[in-house]
C-alpha cells in the first residue's frame, strides 16, 4: 500500500497543489514564491494560470502618452520626472493647443487611447483639465481618455475643495473614460513614509479607486518594485489590491489590469540603489499573476522592463504588452533605455516570437483584430524583411 503525503504548507509543492485546484494563495504563499530559488518553477505555475485564463492570447493597443505638466508639489525620492515649481530648469506645462497637437500629428495612424499622467501642479485651474479632455474629444470623439492617477484625483479634490466623486463626475463630463494605475508605489507605511511622504496615502489611493469603481469606471493598478521594499511589503501591497477588487470588482467597474513597474535609479533621490534585475522582473510578474486571482490582466510593461524582458514575461504570467506608447517621458527621465515607442508591427513580432497570438484590443479589452499565430522562426524574418523593404523605399 502506498502512503500519500501532504505537501508542507508554504512549499512550492503545496502552492502548486492550491494553484492546480484553483484555491486562493495566502500571504505566506506569496512570500514563499518570492523567496523560492527556482524562478522557472514559479514562472511555470504562473504560466499555467495565464493559459488557463487567456490561452495563448496576448493583448496590446494603439495608445499614446502625454505628460502635459511635470510641475509637482510632491517630492518622491524615486521620481526623476517632476520639477517642484514652474520656471525651474526642465519644468514644462503644455498649453491646450500644444497638447492637442500631439494627437493631430498622429491622425494618419490614430491611437485608440490617450494616456495622461502629470505632476501635481498647484497653479492650474481645474478648468484647465476639463478643457484639455474636451479638446481631445473634439478632435477625435471616439478616442478613449485614460487619464489622471488616483494621486492626481486626490490632489484635485484637496486642492480645489471637492470630493473624489465630484472630481470624477466633472472630469467624466469633460471626456474622462477610465483611470490609469500609477501612484500606488508601495502601500506599506514603512516604505511609503520614506519614498513618497507628501502625496496620497495608500488608503487614499485605494479610496479613489473605490469611488471610481462604484461609479462603474474601469481602472488599472500598479506597484513600484525593486528599491527599498521587502518581499513582505510587495505581498502586502498585492493583497490589498486583491481585497479591493473583491469588494468593488462587480457591476462593470473594478481593476482590469495590474502593472508591475520596475524602479529606475537615474536622476533621483535613490540613485545609489541598483535597478531590479530581469529575474526580479520576471518573478514579480509571476507572483502577481498567482496572487491576483481576481484581476483579469497582468501587463508586461515594456517601457520599464525593456521589450526583450517583457517578451519573456509572456511565459511568466503576463498576457498584455501595453501598447505603442509613443512619447513616454517619465521612465526615460529615470534612465530607461527602452525606446519611447513601438510600432504595431514591432509589438506583433514580439508576441509572435514568444509563441503567442497577438490580439489588438481597445482600452476595455474589446478585440479590434486578432493576428495569426506565426510559424517560428520564419515569422521574425518576414517581419524584418518587410520592414527593411519599407526602409529602402523611404531611402530611395
Amino acid at each position: 500500500m502506498h502512503t500519500v503525503t501532504t505537501p508542507r504548507v508554504g512549499t512550492i509543492e503545496a502552492i502548486e497543489s492550491k494553484v492546480r485546484a484553483g484555491e486562493r494563495l495566502s500571504f505566506e504563499d506569496g512570500v514563499a514564491l518570492f523567496r523560492h530559488p527556482d524562478v522557472i518553477a514559479v514562472g511555470q505555475l504562473a504560466n499555467a494560470v495565464r493559459e488557463r485564463v487567456h490561452g495563448d492570447r496576448t493583448y496590446f493597443n494603439r495608445n499614446m502618452r502625454i505628460e502635459v505638466t511635470n510641475v509637482c508639489v510632491a517630492s518622491c525620492l524615486f521620481c526623476s520626472f517632476a520639477k517642484l515649481e514652474e520656471g525651474a530648469p526642465g519644468a514644462h506645462t503644455m498649453s491646450h493647443e500644444e497638447a492637442w497637437q500631439e494627437l493631430r500629428a498622429r491622425l494618419d495612424d490614430p491611437p485608440s487611447e490617450i494616456h495622461i499622467v502629470n505632476g501635481l501642479h498647484p497653479g492650474l485651474p481645474f478648468a484647465y483639465y476639463e478643457e484639455l479632455l474636451a479638446g481631445f474629444k473634439r478632435i477625435k470623439p471616439d478616442v478613449h481618455m485614460k487619464c489622471f492617477t488616483a494621486v492626481e484625483i486626490h490632489f484635485f479634490a484637496r486642492h480645489y475643495g471637492m470630493t473624489y466623486g465630484e472630481v470624477l463626475e466633472r472630469l467624466r463630463r469633460a471626456g474622462l473614460d477610465s483611470m490609469p494605475g500609477g501612484g500606488a508605489e508601495i502601500f506599506h507605511p514603512e516604505v511609503r513614509a520614506r519614498i513618497s511622504h507628501d502625496k496620497a496615502t495608500a488608503d487614499e489611493y485605494l479610496d479613489v479607486h473605490r469611488v471610481a469603481h462604484g461609479m462603474g469606471m474601469r481602472t488599472n493598478c500598479t506597484m513600484l518594485y525593486g528599491h527599498i521594499e521587502t518581499f513582505e511589503h510587495r505581498v502586502d501591497h498585492l493583497l490589498r489590491l486583491r481585497a479591493l477588487q473583491d469588494e468593488t470588482g462587480v457591476d462593470g467597474g473594478g481593476f482590469q489590469a495590474f502593472i508591475p513597474l520596475a524602479f529606475h535609479p537615474d536622476g533621483n533621490g535613490m540613485r545609489n540603489l541598483p535597478a531590479p534585475t530581469a529575474i526580479d522582473a520576471l518573478r514579480t510578474v509571476a507572483v502577481s499573476r498567482l496572487l491576483l486571482d481576481n484581476i483579469p490582466h497582468i501587463k508586461a510593461y515594456w517601457v520599464s522592463m525593456t521589450p526583450e524582458v517583457a517578451q519573456i514575461a509572456l511565459r511568466f504570467g503576463a498576457d498584455d504588452l501595453d501598447g505603442t506608447i509613443v512619447h513616454e517621458t517619465i521612465y526615460r527621465a529615470a534612465g530607461s533605455r527602452s525606446p519611447s515607442g513601438l510600432t504595431v508591427d514591432g509589438l506583433v513580432r514580439l508576441i509572435q516570437e514568444a509563441g503567442r497570438v497577438p490580439v489588438e484590443r481597445d482600452t476595455l479589452y474589446n478585440v479590434v483584430r486578432e493576428h495569426a499565430r506565426a510559424a517560428l522562426p520564419e515569422s521574425a524574418l518576414k517581419v524584418r524583411d518587410r520592414n527593411a523593404k519599407k526602409h529602402l523605399e523611404v531611402m530611395s
